[in-house]
């Protein structure tokens, strides 16, 4: 916990609150939010939630009323500060809220609020707040950012293994192995599935699944790190601003705190957008009920961003009542999209858009535009959407090609240009599928494989080498074709560091994909190759999509794909960076020779 900030008064006084007195309030609280969270997941999981019984309602009213009371301490210490403004209030409205609602008894005359549901979500928040208040510098001594990174998913996908093997969870109970299998596919977000997510999973099951991959997408340490910034009154140190600047490649560290509320915002905002209009595209005739509506417009629409690919039905997109439904088609495509083009290029967007309608605002009012700004859009940025739609465009006419007499043969021209369009996005790491895969022709397959391995951008939702490497890499095959000395864009010259992690990305993927599909097709001989390296390849790209081999894998194949899937993920620069120790830079450089290579 913090616990180092200014207080008035004397030295010794000072000490005792920041030594004794704030640690023990806050443990206490972590401790007892701890207990009920525990509490409220064995009654959610075990038992039948559906009334509260008295012994419930006491048991609330009691530790809701021991919590506000720390809270109000906690405000009343923080009058004591220099700055105390932030915390002073946000400590005393949750404090006064939480008396309010569960010590007086307010809740019962609001009688959605009456179940353990509710109750449970106002706990996980609470839970939340308490412990993104721990300094995570004593961590980054043990650790470094990408472990970090790498343990917070590692531990999240064994939290969510355990959730989903609640009794309550599933409508009849699945392995470990399976239930593992699933929360790493979500917290992954791949979308590859060994027991059908419609049928196998109860409302509480499919609403983990829903968390998991909503938290996978954004990840872990952006959750945290957004509560423990705007919960901290802004107050965290530069080493973990150092951290999470290094997680979202954003080079400003003091603009960190900025940058994660745009994630969230940018992310929260595109999901709501996109769930509107899947609701509105519904057909009312399959979704006569409202509930189902809404229900099914929020998980394909976070399924869709975070680019999961998991979905309600269970044939997916592919069900009679969706894949000729072509507007929501196109909505899920351009959710696709934007998830997987990368954080960092959504904000430099948000940053043009908004610039220019300010100008706008400014001509308006003043008759004179904002002064220029040059690079609005950054090179990074452009190289990103310029490959984007390059592998989109190359991906539609390719389909269009492959399947016009297969798959697409019975469709209308409308029809055609949105199963081609879909096809070509949906590699790109999200895994829905509107036509049968395994109907597809063997040309349409490859292409597949390759789009899949090129996957999406970089900090991103999605996995492959990224677009930024494949356009590097042939960048560079240009630069040596033209005989130039350095790779040159948009009037930039790449650095080459980039072009270095580059080719290390290309090479160690091919090696790590050829490697775990030899294991694979050793461990399922009667599968054919093809779909093999076709599982493979999902599964280290995190895109979902199979041709059908994926719930009849053995148990030790299962977890040779949770491994790659886990490995695709975090990226191989990220795994490399973790357990690879860095070594002193050398003062020396041995005499140059050349290699023959022709």
């Amino acid at each position: 916990m913090y616990s180092n900030r200014p207080f008035f008064g004397s030295k010794i006084r000072s000490k005792l609150v920041n030594k004794t007195i704030r640690p023990v309030i806050d443990y206490l609280l972590l401790l007892l939010l701890s207990f009920m969270l525990i509490k409220a997941i064995m009654l959610i999981g075990f038992e039948n939630v559906s009334t509260i019984k008295p012994a419930d309602e006491a048991y609330y009213k009691w530790f809701f009323t021991l919590i506000s009371a720390g809270y109000l301490l906690r405000s009343l210490i923080c009058v004591g500060f220099k700055s105390y403004t932030s915390d002073f209030f946000t400590y005393l409205t949750t404090g006064i809220a939480l008396l309010l609602l569960f010590s007086l008894d307010i809740e019962h005359a609001i009688q959605w609020m009456n179940n353990h549901y509710v109750y449970s979500l106002i706990i996980l928040l609470l839970f939340l707040f308490e412990f993104s208040r721990f300094d995570i510098r004593k961590a980054t001594l043990v650790l470094n950012p990408a472990q970090l990174f790498m343990l917070s998913f590692a531990l999240l996908i064994l939290v969510g293994a355990a959730l989903l093997k609640l009794p309550n969870a599933t409508t009849s109970p699945i392995s470990y192995v399976d239930a593992l299998f699933t929360s790493t596919s979500a917290i992954c977000v791949t979308g590859l599935i060994v027991v059908d997510t419609a049928t196998q999973f109860t409302a509480l099951g499919k609403s983990i699944i829903l968390l998991l991959f909503q938290a996978g997408g954004i990840g872990i340490m952006t959750f945290t790190s957004f509560f423990g910034f705007f919960f901290k009154g802004g107050s965290a140190s530069f080493s973990e601003r150092f951290v999470l600047s290094d997680f979202f490649s954003e080079d400003n560290v003091s603009e960190i705190r900025k940058t994660l509320a745009k994630v969230i915002f940018i992310t929260l905002l595109f999901e709501a957008i996109g769930a509107a209009l899947i609701y509105i595209s519904l057909d009312n005739t399959h979704f006569p009920n409202i509930g189902s509506r809404i229900r099914f417009s929020v998980f394909h629409a976070v399924s869709a961003f975070c680019n999961a690919g998991f979905s309600t039905l269970t044939d997916g997109l592919y069900d009679f009542r969706i894949r000729n439904t072509y507007p929501i088609l196109y909505v899920v495509s351009m959710l696709i999209i934007l998830g997987g083009i990368g954080f960092p290029i959504l904000l430099n967007l948000y940053t043009f858009v908004k610039y220019k309608l300010l100008s706008l605002f400014s001509l308006i009012r003043f008759g004179r535009k904002k002064d220029f700004i040059p690079m609005m859009i950054n090179v990074n940025s452009r190289l990103v959407i310029y490959t984007t739609l390059f592998l989109i465009v190359v991906g539609c006419l390719f389909y269009f090609l492959f399947e016009n007499d297969n798959t697409l043969k019975e469709m209308s021209v409308a029809g055609k240009l949105a199963h081609t369009f879909f096809s070509s996005v949906t590699p790109r790491t999200a895994g829905f599928n509107v036509v049968n895969m395994g109907d597809l022709s063997t040309a349409a397959i490859v292409l597949t494989i390759f789009l899949m391995w090129v996957g999406a951008s970089p900090v991103s939702s999605g996995g492959g080498i990224k677009t930024s490497t494949f356009a590097i890499a042939l960048l560079n095959v240009l630069r040596i074709a033209r005989t130039k000395r350095h790779i040159e864009f948009h009037h930039r010259e790449v650095h080459e560091r980039s072009v270095d992690r580059a080719f290390a990305i290309i090479i160690i993927s091919i090696i790590m994909l050829g490697s775990f599909s030899l294991v694979l097709h050793l461990l399922e001989p009667d599968k054919s190759a093809l779909a093999v390296l076709f599982e493979c390849v999902s599964a280290f790209s995190t895109v979902g999509l199979s041709l059908g081999i994926t719930p009849m894998l053995s148990n030790y194949a299962k977890i040779l794909l949770i491994v790659l899937m886990f490995i695709g993920r975090m990226g191989i620069l990220t795994l490399l960076f973790a357990l690879v120790s860095k070594t002193k830079t050398s003062v020396y450089r041995y005499p140059k020779e050349n290699i023959v290579i022709t």
